[in-house]
């Protein structure tokens, strides 16, 4: 995950920085008048996602002040920030203010100020300060991408460009490579840098040859870039795809542990999906990919790399129903033993690139199935799969989805006429392909349901039918914020009762996506996010500060209430759904990894046990998705994709946050080796390896 405002395509984290006056390495008095008055004047950026434009980042400066004013739309929602900086005469910020609203619709209002070295800010968190005594570079909570501009500024400044950060931690750069961009005016010669500190990833941007201008942010998707510099898009965008790549690489190459002989993983219990309880004490044996016996927990054989269960147990990897992925989330989820991911929406090219490399052992990820996301076009569009025009259109993207042959399903979305749906329906289920998606707008779930789809994505997307009015538009944010209504609702109302009868009557199965809704719902400013609470410590510091920060527009006690009545009234629902037999995906829409954790365990409120969950999220999802006879439980003959915890996830469910080995493919991979490279402080220690001639020596 790149910063947190790339990753949720708004939810901003970069800000300002702070350096006291007369360090070493700060430019001269009138050095920075000379590059003040050559900078004044109005920049213009495009905000571009997948070549499509969608906003604008305007900067002026005039002398020492400067002013952005960032927004964009995509997908119907997108920030509206504004931001207001004054420099002091050796250009550092010394004064720094954010406002407007987060993508979904959370009040921004924080402030920055470095007063003759004494720095103090506000933000969603609450109040902080600082007595500077050394270089020192300030990461807002929320702030426009302008702020890459400033820490180059500052960052290109210092000797091995790399600040102490505030609140805590480091900020460095690194360069990448130098190449030309092409203008109107011809080449413009520019300098690519990552940005390394309080997220997990870094992020890639774009300086021009002397560091002075800021020329654009790179990521494979979403790219800003100075107005006339917009045919790069592409390019740009690779170069992003290229250095990600090149650094998963480089750490799958460092700690994937692949054995030149079988492995034999001892004194364990093993989750059994449909039981429970655990197995008695065991050892599973691998060679190659596949799990070939599981015998008594003190046998053993020659020749074995043998590693020590401890008494843990081993549980059959995991699945996120709904992802959207790519590389940078892929080792993550491996790490969080998510070794499989229905994917519902991608960059097909992109993807089917990332598939090949996790095929072919250069990265690590999960195993990925892959929708074909279908969208209707209007202004409020997602720029994602195919996007279509009419009934012929959409039938014909269905049909080449079909001919693809590498799809499990196709999913509809917002924008789509839901007049087109039965047509497109129809034609999915002649070719073998299952049909999901959201609620297009002015349609309700029943409509749908009756219309042929075999499941429905969201919960919101359910429960919106039953508290909108015909006219009302879910293309934009309404589809999140008009679920402060579902406290009005009877969950006991005929209304909702038919709503759950079609749904066990045409045998339509449900991926609620229930963590995201309590993040949606339940996050507060200034208050650690309930899922996250358990690890967050263990995070970088803007991940840590992130979880702090509300996602929705919470401006009274009213709407406090009615934003946690509305989740508990999906709690109820989904229980009802339960009740009444309808199938629960368990899938995050939130990258998966720890947020699959909690997904899972969010599952307990609605009334599954944790052998229910389990069960859901390995043998059944696996066999939903037709894996079922390669994984989804750990058997002779099955794929060696498993982990490893310390503790029995049946008594506490909460143990599968602490892995301790995981195997894909037979690969291992101990992610207390790995979890650095992220910034994120390891769980648990992980497992001794013993090679064969040691394990014959009794070592």
């Amino acid at each position: 995950m790149t910063y947190r405002w790339l990753a949720a395509m708004g939810l901003l984290t970069l800000g300002a920085c702070s350096n006291p006056s007369g360090d070493d390495g700060a430019q001269t008095a009138e050095e920075a008048s000379a590059e003040s008055a050559a900078a004044d004047g109005q920049t213009v950026y495009t905000i571009m996602t997948s070549g499509t434009k969608i906003g604008d980042m305007v900067v002026d400066r005039a002398g020492n002040e400067i002013t952005v004013d960032y927004e964009y739309r995509n997908n119907g929602r997108g920030p509206t920030i504004a931001e207001e900086i004054m420099l002091n005469e050796d250009g550092v910020p010394i004064a720094w203010s954010v406002t407007g609203n987060t993508t979904f619709g959370n009040a921004v209002d924080e402030s920055y100020s470095d007063e003759d070295g004494a720095a103090s800010w506000t933000d969603s968190t609450g109040p902080g300060d600082a007595d500077i005594t050394e270089p020192s570079v300030y990461i807002a909570q929320s702030g426009t991408p302008y702020a890459l501009a400033i820490y180059a500024g500052a960052l290109l400044g210092d000797d091995d460009m790399t600040m102490p950060a505030l609140p805590a931690g480091t900020l460095s750069m690194k360069e990448i490579e130098s190449f030309d961009v092409e203008s109107a005016d011809g080449a413009v010669e520019a300098t690519a840098y990552a940005l390394i500190g309080p997220e997990l990833d870094p992020t890639y941007f774009l300086m021009d040859a002397e560091g002075d201008d800021y020329l654009a942010l790179m990521t494979p998707e979403f790219l800003i870039v100075q107005e006339g510099l917009e045919a790069n898009d592409e390019m740009l965008r690779q170069k992003a795809v290229d250095y990600s790549t090149q650094r998963f690489e480089d750490l799958q190459a460092e700690h994937a542990r692949n054995f030149d002989g079988p492995v034999r993983i001892t004194n364990v219990r093993l989750f059994e999906p449909g039981s429970d309880m655990l197995s008695k004490p065991s050892s599973v044996v691998i060679e190659d990919d596949r799990i070939t016996a599981i015998e008594a927990s003190d046998a053993s054989a020659e020749g074995e790399y043998v590693i020590d269960g401890n008494g843990g147990t081993l549980i059959p990897g995991l699945s996120d129903m709904h992802g959207h992925m790519g590389q940078n989330s892929a080792l993550l989820n491996v790490m969080a033993g998510v070794t499989f991911v229905r994917d519902m929406g991608n960059d097909n090219e992109v993807l089917s690139e990332l598939i090949g490399k996790i095929d072919a052992g250069t990265l690590a990820g999960p195993r990925i199935v892959r929708s074909s996301f279908i969208e209707g076009k209007s202004p409020y569009n997602s720029n994602n799969g195919i996007i279509v025009t009419n009934q012929e259109e959409a039938n014909e993207a269905v049909r080449t989805s079909c001919a693809a042959g590498d799809f499990f399903q196709i999913k509809i979305y917002n924008s789509m006429k839901s007049e087109w749906v039965p047509e497109m329906v129809d034609i999915a289920h002649e070719c073998g392909l299952r049909v999901a998606g959201h609620v297009p707008a002015f349609s309700r779930a029943n409509t749908m349901i009756e219309a042929g789809y075999d499941e429905l994505t969201h919960i919101n997307q359910v429960m919106l039918g039953w508290v909108l009015e015909d006219e009302e538009d879910t293309r934009t944010l309404l589809r999140l914020t008009a679920l402060s209504r579902l406290p009005d609702v009877d969950l006991d109302s005929p209304q909702v009762q038919e709503t759950l009868d079609l749904m066990v009557a045409n045998d339509v199965s449900i991926d609620p996506t229930l963590a995201i809704h309590e993040a949606l719902l339940l996050s507060r400013n200034g208050e650690t996010r309930a899922g996250v609470a358990d690890y967050i410590d263990h995070m970088p510091v803007g991940v840590q500060r992130g979880s702090k920060q509300a996602w929705s527009n919470i401006e009274t006690p009213e709407d406090d209430a009615a934003y946690a009545g509305a989740f508990d009234q999906i709690v109820e629902t989904l229980s009802k759904m339960r009740e009444a037999g309808i199938m629960i995906w368990f899938g995050t829409d939130m990258g998966g990894a720890f947020n699959q954790h909690r997904e899972m365990e969010l599952y307990q409120d609605v009334g599954f046990t944790p052998a229910e969950i389990l069960t859901r999220a390995t043998q059944e999802a696996a066999d939903y998705l037709g894996m079922g006879d390669e994984i989804g439980s750990i058997e002779a003959g099955k794929k060696a994709d498993f982990f490893l915890v310390p503790g029995n996830p049946l008594d506490d469910l909460a143990a599968i946050k602490t892995v301790q080995l995981v195997m894909k493919d037979g690969t291992a991979y101990f992610p207390t080796d790995i979890y650095p490279a992220f910034g994120i402080e390891p769980f648990t220690n992980a497992p001794d390896v013993v090679a064969p001639e040691a394990a014959q020596d009794g070592e």
